[in-house]
């Protein structure tokens, strides 16, 4: 018989991988709590014209795509964006604004696997519906701040760039969108040389040269820089401006902002303003990323409506968490491992371990019939806290043996006080 391995670029999370990516999942639950977005679960199958309609050239090429038996062409999810877009102008187009909706599961793109880029993926996806200030714009800033916070990880910093700035050139200078997208693909890459070469006034390829290579000691003196530069470029100088005042917004509340790239770009066509990325030094991939796309949903069918986003790859921050030796915030409950001596209070020692349950205590039950040695060696061998060893004579007197495998102790603990004897 052939031995199967997982398809390349897809992995098995086990135990102890799962458990860390749970836990960050958790993390970004309870910050959507706290920013009040709600969750919302959107299919891992798409429609192809649903993802790939503002998606960009590079992902459209990477999507996972195939016909369905009904001949329709389907795709998985390549992110959640254009799902949440498609709710926003169906089942939740009544709903009252801003909108902020969050989504986590797996998404798939056809990448070349290597550290930190995966063809299955995770994602915690974040989206503010409605609003075209600044303050929304920060927002997404601000709760991707605080996820890396909650989750210790250290000498994160912000990149921050702002497509209405390279796209308000670009449009007074009368080049077409589709040339546009083209050159955002190219930049995205950091493949400048080439970028520039698909335009073909010299003006506007000079213009974007020279701003491409504004740089300041400082991100507010660059943002002052870009401002200046473009004087004269009505749309990209109104982008300017907004990206100083989402950095005002943002650095306010402590969001580190490491740097603002005039030639910053991301991968998707649908970004209309200000974009940015998360990074650490330990990693060349970034956490996550996001931006606003104030076109996207009036494009699926919904009304002209603003809209600004983020998403967390998942993956990523449990590599740079295990790369900075962090553990997770979220602390591990004890667990117990239940052993009656011999067969004959198996019955009596099952009752004991579902009160433990029902306590709110992990328990694992000695299901292999082992001798006592045994059971106590394979428990200790799988990391587990305590064993509960029920024997005849300490059930009469409604007591058991609580051994503390770390430690090596044991003590006989009444079994009313046993629960708490193992969560304290």
């Amino acid at each position: 018989m052939p031995t199967f391995q997982p398809v390349r670029g897809m992995r098995d999370l086990l135990p102890e991988d799962a458990e860390a990516l749970n836990n960050v999942i958790a993390t970004t639950r309870e910050t959507a709590k706290l920013y009040g977005y709600r969750e919302v679960i959107t299919p891992v199958v798409e429609p192809y014209e649903l993802l790939s309609a503002k998606s960009g050239e590079e992902i459209r090429q990477r999507m996972f795509t195939f016909k369905d038996l009904g001949d329709r062409m389907v795709a998985l999810r390549p992110e959640f964006t254009a799902s949440i877009a498609r709710l926003a102008t169906t089942a939740l187009r009544n709903e009252p604004k801003p909108l902020r909706v969050f989504s986590v599961g797996s998404v798939y793109r056809y990448d070349e696997p290597q550290r930190g880029r995966y063809r299955e993926f995770w994602q915690a996806n974040f989206e503010l519906i409605g609003s075209s200030m600044p303050e929304a714009d920060a927002e997404v800033l601000l709760l991707t701040n605080s996820v890396m916070k909650t989750l210790g990880l250290r000498n994160y910093s912000f990149k921050i760039g702002h497509v209405g700035v390279i796209r308000g050139i670009l449009s007074q200078e009368n080049v077409d969108d589709t040339i546009q997208n083209l050159i955002l693909q190219r930049m995205d890459k950091k493949e400048y040389d080439e970028a520039f070469k698909l335009i073909e006034q010299e003006k506007c390829r000079e213009v974007l040269q020279g701003l491409s290579a504004l740089k300041g000691a400082t991100p507010f003196e660059t943002a002052e820089k870009i401002r200046q530069y473009v004087a004269g470029y009505a749309k990209a100088e109104a982008a300017a401006n907004n990206l100083i005042e989402i950095l005002q917004l943002a650095t306010a509340m402590g969001c580190p902002i490491g740097t603002v790239d005039a030639a910053f770009a991301r991968g998707l066509e649908y970004y209309t303003g200000m974009i940015f990325e998360v990074n650490v030094p330990e990693l060349d991939v970034a956490l996550g990323g996001g931006g606003r796309y104030d076109k996207l949903i009036e494009i699926f069918g919904g009304e002209p409506t603003p809209a600004v986003g983020v998403a967390h790859g998942l993956d990523r921050i449990v590599l740079a968490m295990q790369t900075q030796k962090l553990r997770s915030p979220i602390q591990r409950k004890k667990t117990a491992v239940v052993i009656p001596v011999k067969q004959e209070l198996r019955a009596e020692a099952l009752k004991l371990a579902q009160m433990l349950r029902d306590a709110g205590v992990s328990v694992e039950f000695e299901v292999m019939g082992r001798k006592m040695a045994k059971a106590l060696e394979d428990a200790d061998k799988r990391k587990v806290d305590y064993a509960v060893i029920v024997g005849e004579r300490e059930l009469k007197e409604g007591t058991v043996v609580v051994r503390d495998l770390a430690k090596r102790e044991q003590t006989t603990v009444d079994i009313a006080k046993l629960a708490a004897k193992i969560r304290d």
